[in-house]
């Protein structure tokens, strides 16, 4: 069966609210739980401690845990805090750049290699594989056909190298060195009065000339404006081979989401409303289109 796991918050929430969130995700029929800051180093309410208190809690009920590293690198304090997130010695480590592959690797250590390290093509995958890597992510902009092809090759190539899809959640799309949020509010990163947590599912951007959300802005990040959902795909998904969907954690709803996609993997969920002019998530990547495409069936005419 699908194995369901839960992604890295991506937003910067309090400490009660990541308390709450996680002590709710223990009773999700999920297995596998990633948690860290993957996005700003400056979002420093949860310590590698914390992290790791909240690991042990979800592993004992019974809940794999991978912690996370931060996919943007930009100075030496950043790297001390990858180093230790690598040498964490009691979980496994999702690497999402590259610096945190070369000291996985070089300490022999086995690790997961994030969406962001972009993997295309059998020869990386070979190469990430000999590294130590026990599973990958597929690139969120990655459609399913190209990805079909992908497993095939693997797989001709005798390559163990399960594959993830990322399925729910706003797609992680850029990194900055700057930060859109404090932009947004006036202030320089460097003094940003950490307002991005006022926004605890981002920052909607809109286009001029239309109403619709075209990204979500997440400090240094930007995410796609509406969260891509592919719960309807799960079959496709079993037969092609994926051996885990991937749901990013939303601040709301996330216990419904987790429930849907159960029901997916257990062939339960019901068709798509053939009446439905639109439907909630986008999914243009997954089928070769623009990523923002909503493939929506149009209702028949009569």
């Amino acid at each position: 069966m699908l194995e369901l796991t839960l992604g890295p918050v991506a937003f910067y929430w309090t400490r009660d609210r990541y308390a709450d969130f996680y002590a709710q995700a223990g009773e999700w029929p999920i297995e596998t739980v990633y948690l860290g800051e993957t996005v700003c180093s400056r979002r420093r309410d949860m310590k590698l401690d914390d992290w790791r208190d909240i690991a042990r809690s979800l592993t004992e009920r019974g809940k794999r845990v991978v912690l996370s590293s931060q996919t943007l690198i930009e100075s030496e304090a950043d790297l001390r805090g990858l180093r230790k997130v690598c040498d964490n010695g009691d979980f496994m480590v999702e690497a999402n750049d590259h610096s945190a592959v070369r000291l996985l690797a070089d300490a022999g250590v086995p690790f997961v290699a994030g969406p962001a390290i972009n993997l295309y093509n059998a020869a990386a995958l070979g190469v990430m594989a000999k590294a130590g890597m026990q599973r990958w992510v597929m690139p969120v902009e990655m459609a399913r056909d190209a990805l079909a092809n992908l497993l095939t090759a693997r797989d001709a190539a005798g390559l163990d190298a399960p594959c993830e899809v990322f399925a729910y959640g706003h797609l992680p799309l850029a990194w900055s060195a700057r930060c859109f949020t404090a932009r947004r509010h006036g202030l320089p990163k460097d003094r940003c009065q950490f307002v991005c947590q006022q926004y605890p599912e981002g920052l909607p951007l809109c286009a001029q000339d239309a109403p619709d959300e075209v990204f979500t802005l997440n400090g240094i990040q930007t995410l796609s404006g509406a969260c891509q959902d592919l719960r309807h795909e799960v079959p496709e998904m079993q037969r092609m081979g994926v051996a885990a969907a991937r749901l990013s954690p939303r601040a709301e709803g996330m216990s419904e989401v987790v429930a849907a996609f159960d029901r997916a993997r257990r062939g339960e969920l019901a068709e798509r409303d053939p009446l439905a002019l639109t439907e909630v998530g986008c999914d243009g990547y997954w089928h070769g289109q623009a990523g923002m495409k909503r493939t929506a069936l149009q209702a028949t005419p009569t």
